[in-house]
Order: C-alpha cells, then sequence, then structure tokens
C-alpha cells in the first residue's frame, strides 16, 4: 500500500461537505514540481471556503513537502484567522507536521499599505523614532546597570583591574587627543573675543569683552569642546574596535574562556575616559582662554596681564569647577555608549557602519541633553 501511494505523481483535490464542514479529500505527490497543476483549483478554493471549517483528509495522500504544506494551508485560512489548528482524517508520517510549521512562519494577510496622507506618514515617523528613542534609553539604563555591578566586583577583588588596558586607553584617548582639542579650544575662545569686542565696542563696553570670553569658556565652551572631540573621536574608535571584535568572533572566544566582557572591554574604556575627561577639559579651558586673551589684546589692546586682572576680579572661580564637574558626566556617558554601540555589532561591515554612525550621533545628543540638565541644576543652585 505505502509503495503505491508514493509512486503516484499526479496529485487533485476533492471537495466534500459533511455536517456543515468542509472535506477536502488529497490525493498524489503535493510537492513542489505538481503545484503548477491544481494552483487555479486551489485558488478557486480559497474564495469558495471561507470563513468555514475546513477538515483534510490524508488517507489518500503521497509525499508532501514544506511548499505543499504551505499551498494547503493558505487554501483554508484567512486574514480573519491567519492561525488555526488543522484537523485531519486519517493518518500521514510528515503532513501535520509541514503544515504546522508552514503555517508557525508565513502570513497570509497583506501588508498595510502606507498612509499617502503626508501627516499620517510624518506622525508614524515620528512615533516609531520616539519609541526607538525610549528603548535606546532603557537598554543604555540596563547597560549602566550591568557595569555599576562589574565595577562594584572589580573594586571588591582589586587585583582583577586591568591597569595596562586602562593606561592604553587613556593614551590614545587622552593624551593623543590634547593637540587637537587645546587647537580647537584656542580658535573658539578667539572666535568669541573677536565677536564680543565687535558687538560689545558698538555700546562702549568693549572691555566687557574679556567678562564674556572667560565666562562663556569656563563654564561652557572648554568642557564642551572636549565633549564633542571626545564623542567624535574616541566614541567611534571604542565602538569600531569593540565591533570589529565582534566580527572576528573574539568577545565570543573571550566568552569561552570564560572572561567577562565588561571587565575585558568596557571598564578599562570608562574608567580611562572618566580619569582623562577632567584634564582635557582644563587644558580646553586654558587653550581658549589663550586664543580670547591673544584676540583682546590685538583687537582692544588688552595686555594679558589687564586679561587677567580683571577676569580674577570679575569672573568668580566658581564658573570654573562649574564647567569642569560636567567633564566625568559627559566622559561616562560618551565611553558607555561606544562600547554598548560595539557589543551590538553583527557579523556584517554594514552593522559596523551603521553601530559607529549611531554611536556618534547618540553620544552627541546626550552630551548636549546632559549639558541642558545641568544648565537648569545651576540655575536652580544659583551657580
Amino acid at each position: 500500500m505505502n509503495t503505491k501511494r508514493h509512486d503516484s505523481k499526479l496529485i487533485d483535490i476533492y471537495v466534500n461537505r459533511e455536517d456543515g464542514r468542509v472535506v477536502l479529500v488529497l490525493t498524489g505527490d503535493w510537492v513542489t514540481d505538481n503545484l503548477a497543476q491544481i494552483d487555479e483549483r486551489l485558488r478557486a478554493f480559497e474564495t469558495q471556503i471561507g470563513s468555514e471549517p475546513a477538515i483534510f483528509d490524508v488517507r489518500a495522500l503521497g509525499r508532501i513537502d514544506l511548499a505543499g504544506a504551505f499551498v494547503l494551508g493558505r487554501t483554508v485560512r484567512s486574514c480573519a484567522r491567519p492561525h488555526m489548528q488543522f484537523e485531519f482524517i486519517g493518518e500521514h508520517d510528515i503532513a501535520q507536521k509541514l503544515m504546522a510549521e508552514a503555517d508557525a512562519n508565513s502570513e497570509v494577510c497583506p501588508p498595510s499599505p502606507m498612509p499617502r496622507n503626508i501627516l499620517d506618514i510624518v506622525l508614524t515617523r515620528s512615533g516609531r523614532a520616539v519609541f526607538r528613542a525610549l528603548h535606546e534609553g532603557v537598554e543604555t539604563a540596563a547597560f549602566f546597570g550591568q557595569l555599576l555591578m562589574t565595577f562594584g566586583r572589580v573594586i571588591a577583588h582589586p587585583r582583577r583591574i586591568r591597569w595596562n588596558d586602562i593606561i592604553n586607553v587613556a593614551e590614545e584617548a587622552g593624551v593623543n587627543a590634547l593637540p587637537i582639542i587645546a587647537l580647537l579650544a584656542f580658535f573658539i575662545g578667539a572666535v568669541v573675543a573677536f565677536l564680543g569686542a565687535n558687538l560689545l565696542g558698538r555700546f562702549g563696553a568693549s572691555l566687557f569683552t574679556v567678562d564674556l570670553v572667560a565666562l562663556a569658556v569656563l563654564r561652557e565652551f572648554g568642557v564642551m569642546m572636549m565633549a564633542l572631540i571626545l564623542a567624535g573621536r574616541s566614541n567611534s574608535a571604542f565602538t569600531a574596535h569593540i565591533g570589529a571584535m565582534k566580527m572576528r568572533q573574539e568577545v565570543d572566544a573571550m566568552q569561552v574562556l570564560g572572561l567577562d566582557t565588561f571587565e575585558v572591554l568596557v571598564l578599562p574604556r570608562v574608567i580611562a575616559c572618566v580619569v582623562m575627561a577632567p584634564v582635557l577639559a582644563f587644558a580646553a579651558t586654558m587653550s581658549g582662554l589663550v586664543g580670547g586673551g591673544l584676540v583682546t589684546w590685538a583687537v582692544l589692546d588688552v595686555s594679558p596681564s589687564l586679561f587677567v586682572t580683571r577676569m580674577q576680579e570679575n569672573v568668580p572661580l566658581i564658573h570654573f569647577w562649574v564647567g569642569l564637574a560636567k567633564a566625568p558626566v559627559f566622559a561616562l556617558a560618551i565611553s558607555l555608549i561606544g562600547c554598548r554601540q560595539g557589543l551590538l555589532v553583527e557579523g556584517s561591515v554594514q552593522s559596523l557602519g551603521e553601530r559607529t554612525t549611531s554611536s556618534v550621533v547618540q553620544a552627541l545628543f546626550t552630551v548636549i541633553f546632559i549639558d541642558a540638565v545641568f544648565a537648569m541644576i545651576y540655575l536652580e543652585l544659583g551657580w
């Protein structure tokens, strides 16, 4: 009997109605090569059956593959009931399993059309963007929590601190970034001084340019230049380095060897950035003041000694500490985002590029957001 069934080639389907139910009697081999013979009849059955319950009679069914199981399931499914429990008459070795597998991994509902109204498109994309942003925020917070747990374990066992990695990252992300940060801060200070001299000179208050330069560089521009360079330079380097290790399966190898990826890859980078950030912010602040002082000397004939004296008399030292206090927080957020995005890289170069871009964008956005939060806090404290 089995030999006769497996030798049958032509397929066919008969429809019987019993007790208000549709019985589909299947014969032949329902494999890919034979499906074209009966495709038109199957399409007609889809409209005839509608929402009526259907039963498959598999007693005369021969061979069946996944394509045959899919078209059979499609015949009795509808968008109103995309997933359903199939009923069978008779026993078959694999028909039930294949039809269940095809049903679980296919959809019969057509994709919903994109809204044509421009307002709907804008609202839809905005909602998705907000949802993604909230999801990224929650995941980053969870990543930070895991980092704190790792830091606690390392502090409890100081011998596990990887000093060589911390020093190497501090040199690469800190010392090597010092020239570019100082140079850019120098020009920022010069630009602020030049604009202040021109604008305040119209009101006969050119001397207040010193106050403007000192206040702007001490509170904002010095530490912000440090954060922006760190986000564009070191953050992307962290993502690219860890992402390349992920692509080469080095991270998986670490886990197989029993090494904690947070302890080996994330914690040294975070510690190095947090330690070096105040140093870089201080260098950027001093460089910005030098640039502003040189411009005021050249344009307003304010000597360096007068510049320093007026700055000491009119700009309280609290502004320096207000700016410097933000540096470790910026560095923590930047390094955290860079390491997290690197660990999310998949096995393709496209994924590496996307994660590196996302890392820089998220770091820049986070820096601006944290700076706004600090501004509101300082405003409430009266600093």
